[in-house]
């Protein structure tokens, strides 16, 4: 009973009716997402009034600072994932990319408004973001059963979005009490940033399995015809790419990158809720604060119901709420309603989607490559909102805000209704559609 009741990988389910535990692995990564992200938060809240306000940066030159560093992010969780999974060093690669990120903050204190050396401290902090987080799902998919994965990530999720709600909070609070001194926020940001780092040292354990020996990597059968590849875990191109030998994962991918494309950022939404609504700018920075309550509300309920009732509903729900927030943004409505009509299907959108689509994917994955298979379904997401963001930010150029929102409606349609017919159900849940 208690193998099952603490989700140790090698646990045997638990009896009907037997409420389980979330592992005490995935409380501990979330205490530490939780810490981290505060830091995090913090430097995200007040950076674009820091570089455009404070030094005079032009919205061009933010825009490319921050297109730069998040293309990078989304290219290193391939190394990050790969690397992580050769002898399962995820505790190892994990902390490189959380101390990474702390001390991108004591970049910022010392570049002393010269704008090469803040574009590489944004990089740093986004490479130690990109280095951190296939690692970092891996282990939740390591430590939990299966069948509780959705309810793991959404808890997870859950304590990582209390502090991305707490991070914005206490950076505007101590540019008030210092009187703008945006030095006070970085060096508070390092501090807190630095304890996470202590608390990934002291709460995460190096080991995959409870009695203490490195998990062992079974041999992947080879297709019929197939040339045998000596070592092909041991090879980079070997566990990035292993994992798409699964029909099923490779839909997944697909469908990722497909809705990734199909999906504005999230600054966009909010630049079009202040252009339609017409409030002070001040107000802006909080609007992401409104979405990410919602997100926190509901990520732990809608992963316990992705793992009754199946996470390929849900993912698809999450991402036609998103495509209610783009026709809201289009009706002819009261402003409260749309207000706050876009935060909250935001957050359902985020609750939906994150975490299950990680535990959607978890199944698919062989030992040995859970990492790096969610690297590639991190990588592929991510690389399309960055085209997705580009496409968007050309058509609003050119045709106005209007056009390019009508042309985001179209997109996302088509792209469920693909993903509708690609997406697989997980291994243990009953087929919702027949192939």
């Amino acid at each position: 009973m208690y193998l099952a009741t603490t989700g140790r990988p090698d646990a045997p389910p638990a009896p009907s009716g037997v409420r389980r535990r979330v592992p005490g692995t995935v409380l501990a990564l979330g205490a530490v997402s939780l810490v981290t992200d505060i830091s995090s938060e913090m430097v995200t809240a007040v950076l674009p009034l820091y570089l455009v306000l404070g030094l005079g940066l032009s919205p061009l030159q933010f825009g490319l600072l921050d297109g730069l560093s998040t293309g990078a992010t989304a290219l290193v969780r391939l190394l990050g994932g790969a690397t992580a999974d050769r002898g399962g060093r995820h505790k190892q690669v994990g902390g490189l990319g959380y101390a990474l990120s702390a001390c991108s903050r004591i970049g910022l204190l010392l570049a002393g408004g010269a704008t090469g050396w803040i574009a590489t401290a944004i990089t740093a902090d986004r490479l130690g973001k990109g280095v951190r987080t296939a690692p970092r799902d891996a282990l939740i998919t390591l430590h939990s059963p299966p069948e509780d994965l959705g309810r793991a990530f959404g808890t997870h999720r859950a304590m990582d979005t209390t502090g991305a709600l707490l991070g914005p909070l206490a950076a505007f609070a101590l540019l008030w009490a210092t009187a703008d001194a945006y030095d006070a926020v970085f060096a508070v940001s390092f501090s807190v940033g630095a304890f996470g780092v202590l608390l990934w040292v002291l709460l995460v354990p190096g080991r995959t399995r409870g009695d203490g020996e490195a998990p062992v990597v079974p041999a992947v059968p080879r297709a019929r015809g197939e040339c045998a590849e000596p070592r092909a875990r041991g090879r980079f191109l070997g566990g990035l790419l292993g994992g798409l030998r699964s029909p099923e994962y490779r839909r997944i991918v697909i469908c990722a990158g497909i809705l990734g494309a199909a999906t504005i950022g999230d600054a966009f939404l909010y630049l079009l809720l202040q252009r339609r609504l017409a409030f002070d700018a001040t107000w802006f920075p909080f609007l992401p604060l409104g979405a990410a309550a919602v997100y926190l509300l509901l990520a732990v309920p809608t992963g316990r119901l992705a793992d009754r009732i199946g996470r390929r509903a849900p993912l698809l729900y999450g991402h036609g709420a998103l495509l209610l927030a783009y026709g809201l943004l289009l009706a002819p409505l009261p402003d409260p309603v749309v207000l706050l009509g876009v935060l909250l299907l935001l957050g359902v959108f985020y609750a939906a989607t994150d975490g299950v689509l990680m535990a959607l994917a978890g199944p698919f994955l062989t030992e040995g490559r859970q990492a790096s298979g969610l690297a590639v379904v991190q990588t592929a997401q991510a690389l399309a909102r960055v085209g997705a963001a580009v496409v968007f930010g050309a058509v609003w150029t050119a045709s106005g805000p209007e056009t390019a929102l009508v042309a985001a409606v179209l997109a996302l349609t088509a792209a469920l209704c693909c993903a509708a017919r690609l997406l697989p159900t997980t291994p243990s849940e009953p087929s919702e559609r027949s192939d």
